[in-house]
């Protein structure tokens, strides 16, 4: 698409990118748009290994930061000092992540990013090459020494970013080439995802397709004239026709010998990508023929062998099957259930779950779900327990609240802060027998591995149940997957279902404490805003749905952590690590932050949720919010980018525009203010033509859309005194799927009289003669009260289809 997009719109730039943009197009090597991920290791700093050593700190104080990089000026005398005490305040033990170490240990080269918090960036602090962080200094001095900018966005457990880092970023040639001829700029799309959102369409518009690392080229003014994502370091590595270092050269070359053209060209890129970031006329809300559209084109696009939607690689994109849940719902189209549930089941027997510890990796590069990149992330997981515990309403599978429960307990044991935020993600390479780093080891198994760990019949147990084999399914290893079921391996053994069970949970236990003792993937410990919000509401959903109070009281300590650190009268900040605040908190951060608010406040009926979910939904009405509908990614007050985006795409995770829709309506339907529903409705309509042509595109808008055309529904639950037990109302609960209804539950006295004060639908509603009652309501008009489980779950079942 690149040499098309430059031939057919600036014939002049095309003579002298042809060669370069065709043999560039014959890499074809990328890091899949949306895989990859971050790690850094990092403890809180109440840990006693973070304090400082003093022959560790002796030894640290003779590093010393050089005067300058391979074809660097030399810092400045206030930068390199700041280099200096950013490297000796570095925590016990530790270690330069560089190839280039001097005899005592010390990192022969330290550039700007080492002052950083971001997990990604510190990463990048030893290369030889001269990094800037993104900023006003980095653009100064492109436009001082009129040389091109070389940005490279990645995050901190992304496989492709690390091999690039080792092949071009370590390589002092390459080095010396960005050094000298451009002004290079490293960003973690994770703590700035507005800088790579928009770079990310230039890079899509530029070659046609996307991913991480993620490399743009632009002029001293901030204009793109070049993208792509991986590159080899040079012609002929990985059997490229080109490689970075020729790249460099070729585009470092016509920067100096046709400046003018390459900026014409430049704000010809930048003319298309705001035209095309400019939103469309609304129009009216669409009708329930958009939800048909829609669960056909994604029936039609499932793979009926394996699950999933279209071929490898296969992302576990959970707002599909949100959708046809919902779709399943309202119609009762057995389509829809099963591309969601044989999706789900796929997913869950593949190698792209953790059957050890728990959780589920980035995505699968094949179609079966069983090799995947190995990198976890807070995202993924947090969307993956939401989705099996909604299907588990909807099929009361065991399996299903199964692999919620194991997520759940992976978030506890691995990624949790110790004053209960989470962290970020975990990465997909790790240190193998030899120093050396390699993808999936930790994970992964050899018949010997198993033969010193557990007894022969448990091996037997093993290989039958999870497919292991003397040659392994993945570089000779073995990734875990579901080969025989259950019950068949009980048959082959001669032993119970039960029994087989019993013996397999022992043995992966066995197995997850001996994986312990391997160097485990590098941890990111920064702990962003809008994820935490996804896990809080998967923590709230599961406490409710698996009547588990232990997962309740970890999101009330989430969700504490957050509004504590990174809530200021509303506002948020993206990430937290260290005690320091970074990024730039993006429309996500709000509309994540709030679902999470709002699901612990239906789970717990605690006023403080609702208020803080009201506080920080009116800022975000104030900084992001188009009047003509629907919101921006960045903020009226962020740094301004060649464009603000106004997103509508739920890809691995859900647009902030379809996770706002949603929340509106349901402060709506709690509030009982007609203003945040019509400002939902607003927003629909801004994006009607996308959800009207097929929104296959946008699953979770088309699902608040659902909420929206649906009659939601009020349920209240009133207990008379804290003593009151509502088990047996919390089970009908648990075991209903109510997607497009918001629950209420209050105790009689203070609690109910501070939240009737807010939320109007409690006025007048009573535990009736001293026993929990259940109040059932649509448009604020309510069936019969009841004190029966059996009526509560009878009023709960009927549903309204599509008009």
């Amino acid at each position: 698409m690149t040499s098309e997009y430059i031939r057919r719109e600036s014939p002049t730039a095309a003579k002298s990118f042809r060669i370069l943009i065709g043999l560039v197009g014959l890499i074809g090597l990328t890091c899949m748009s949306s895989a990859c991920a971050p790690g850094e290791p990092g403890q809180p700093e109440e840990n006693p290994e973070r304090q400082v050593n003093q022959a560790d700190l002796a030894r640290r104080l003779h590093w010393r930061v050089p005067q300058a990089l391979p074809g660097a000026s030399s810092f400045a005398p206030t930068t390199r000092a700041a280099l200096t005490r950013a490297l000796a305040a570095q925590p016990a033990g530790y270690e330069p992540r560089t190839h280039h170490l001097r005899k005592d240990g010390g990192p022969k080269y330290t550039n700007r990013l080492m002052t950083a918090s971001s997990p990604y960036l510190l990463q990048h602090a030893h290369n030889p090459v001269s990094w800037y962080p993104w900023g006003p200094e980095a653009f100064a001095e492109a436009k001082a020494s009129n040389r091109p900018v070389f940005l490279s966005v990645g995050y901190s457990t992304c496989h492709w970013c690390h091999v690039m880092e080792g092949e071009s970023f370590e390589d002092e040639e390459i080095a010396r080439i960005l050094n000298e001829r451009f002004v290079p700029i490293k960003v973690d799309r994770e703590e700035r995802p507005d800088i790579d959102a928009v770079h990310m369409d230039a890079v899509r518009m530029l070659s046609g397709g996307g991913g991480w690392p993620m490399t743009v080229v632009l002029t001293p003014e901030g204009e793109p004239f070049f993208g792509g994502t991986y590159f080899p370091a040079r012609r002929g590595d990985r059997g490229s026709r080109a490689g970075l270092r020729e790249i460099l050269l070729e585009l470092a070359n016509r920067h100096e010998s046709d400046p003018a053209g390459v900026a014409q060209e430049a704000r010809k890129i930048t003319a298309d990508l705001q035209a095309q970031s400019r939103g469309r006329p609304p129009a009216a809300v669409p009708d329930t023929a958009a939800l048909q559209r829609t669960a056909k084109q994604l029936q039609a696009r499932h793979d009926a062998d394996w699950g999933g939607f279209g071929s490898a690689p296969k992302f576990p994109r959970s707002s599909n099957i949100e959708f046809l849940l919902r779709h399943y719902r309202r119609t009762g189209d057995p389509d829809s259930l099963a591309a969601a549930t044989r999706t789900l089941d796929k997913m869950a027997g593949g190698g792209i779950r953790d059957h050890v510890g728990g959780g589920f990796h980035r995505y699968s590069v094949d179609k079966r779900w069983l090799v995947p990149h190995f990198e976890k992330m807070l995202y993924d997981n947090a969307l993956l327990a939401q989705t099996y515990l909604e299907a588990f309403q909807v099929t009361g599978k065991p399996l299903y609240r199964n692999v919620a429960t194991e997520i759940l307990e992976y978030i506890g044991r691995e990624m949790t802060h110790i004053d209960g935020g989470f962290f970020s993600a975990t990465d997909a390479d790790s240190e193998v027998p030899g120093g050396h780093q390699e993808e999936g080891y930790f994970f992964t198994w050899t018949p010997e591995e198993l033969a010193e760990l557990l007894s022969p019949e448990d091996v037997r147990l093993i290989e039958l149940h999870y497919g292991t084999t003397a040659g392994g399914n993945f570089e000779g290893r073995n990734i875990f997957h579901t080969s025989l079921s259950l019950e068949s391996v009980a048959a082959l053994t001669e032993l119970t279902p039960e029994e087989a069970r019993t013996r397999l949970a022992r043995a992966r236990e066995v197995l997850y404490d001996h994986r312990r003792t391997r160097p485990a993937p590098l941890l990111d410990d920064k702990i962003l805003a809008g994820w935490n919000g996804l896990m809080i509401s998967a923590l709230a959903r599961g406490g409710r749905i698996l009547q588990d109070p232990e997962l309740t009281q970890r999101a009330r300590d989430a969700a504490g952590f957050i509004l504590d650190n990174l809530v200021n009268r509303g506002a948020l900040g993206r990430s937290w690590r260290n005690g320091q605040i970074g990024g730039v908190a993006v429309l996500d951060d709000y509309a994540y932050l709030i679902f999470g608010l709002l699901d612990l406040f239906e789970t717990t009926g605690e006023p403080r949720w609702l208020t803080a979910a009201v506080e920080i939904q009116a800022v975000q009405d104030q900084k992001f919010l188009d009047p003509a509908g629907g919101y921006y990614f960045t903020a009226s007050d962020s740094e301004s980018l060649l464009t603000r985006k106004k997103p509508s795409y739920d890809g691995a995770r859900p647009s902030g525009n379809s996770v706002t829709i949603q929340n509106l309506l349901r402060l709506a339907t709690i509030l009982t203010e007609d203003a945040y529903r019509e400002e939902a409705e607003r927003s629909l309509a801004a994006f009607s033509v996308t959800l009207n042509r097929g929104g296959a595109g946008s699953p979770r808008m088309l699902a608040a859309l659902d909420f929206r055309l649906d009659t939601p529904r009020e349920i209240l639950l009133i207990a008379p005194d804290r003593e009151a037990s509502t088990a047996a109302f919390d089970a009908v609960l648990a075991a209903s799927f109510q997607p497009n209804a918001v629950q209420i539950r209050a105790t009689e006295g203070a609690n109910l009289d501070e939240l009737a004060e807010t939320v109007p639908l409690l006025r007048g509603k009573v535990a009736r003669s001293g026993q929990v009652t259940a109040y059932v309501c649509e448009n604020r008009v309510c069936e019969l009260p009841t004190s029966s489980p059996e009526v509560f779950r009878e009023q709960l079942g009927k549903v309204q289809p599509y008009s």
